[in-house]
């Protein structure tokens, strides 16, 4: 077993694998290899096989990181038998019998889904949404967000495909308290779930980029687990 876990990144929607940048020179320069996924959000069985493209070039044992529907596709490429650890950022991580949109449906709606705009084949986060993305950024870093961001095709959260990682594989789960795109409910009853070590972030949806510091010490603790 190789002396540093590799870390594979996993984005979500209305953000690109540059969601990471924060995280990723400092997980470099502690010897990890670090991939970031970029993936299209054209389909749930592509972004699926995107992430394992990343898990299958890297070396030795992953953790695998995923921030909102990122979660959904860690939990479905986790079931890799590279795949170590799993850590969920702010994210979903639907069961074998459930889409990322019936977990989603179990709880409250959240403020960001009033400001979509369905338009050429995607769903677009409308400016004025941008606020309940990530709005403990400053106004330059949101902009830049929105204006990296990847949109889905409207029935993404309504597919499915096989695995469920987090039934074998250790997870940990960082809960955005102040999450107003994933409901800060369904993340903490989703680590209670999955049986996840659990951390407490006051964070928008981006923990990622406002609290880079806690995220990495979690992504940390992750990959010590797989350390030889």
């Amino acid at each position: 077993m190789a002396s540093r876990a590799s870390i594979v990144f996993a984005h979500g929607l209305w953000a690109d694998g540059s969601c990471f940048n924060k995280l990723i020179p400092a997980l470099q320069a502690e010897g990890h290899v670090v991939s970031s996924s970029q993936h299209g959000l054209d389909s749930l069985e592509s972004d699926v096989a995107c992430v394992t493209r990343s898990i299958d070039y890297v070396p030795g044992p992953v953790v695998l990181v995923g921030h909102s529907y990122g979660g959904t596709l860690i939990t479905k490429a986790g079931v890799h038998d590279r795949v170590g650890a799993l850590v969920y950022v702010a994210a979903l991580s639907p069961d074998e019998d459930e889409t990322s949109q019936d977990q989603q449906s179990k709880f409250p709606r959240t403020p960001v889904f009033d400001h979509i705009d369905v338009s050429h084949g995607r769903i677009w986060l409308k400016e004025s949404g941008t606020g309940d993305f990530c709005g403990d950024l400053p106004p330059a870093e949101q902009k830049l967000v929105r204006a990296v961001g990847a949109v889905p095709v409207p029935d993404l959260f309504d597919q499915q495909v096989p695995g469920t990682a987090w039934r074998t594989k250790p997870s940990w789960s960082i809960v955005a308290n102040n999450d107003r795109t994933v409901h800060p409910d369904l993340e903490r009853a989703a680590a209670e779930r999955m049986g996840a070590k659990a951390y407490d972030v006051d964070s928008s949806h981006v923990p990622m980029l406002s609290n880079p510091d806690f995220v990495l010490d979690v992504i940390r603790d992750a990959a010590k687990s797989l350390q030889a």
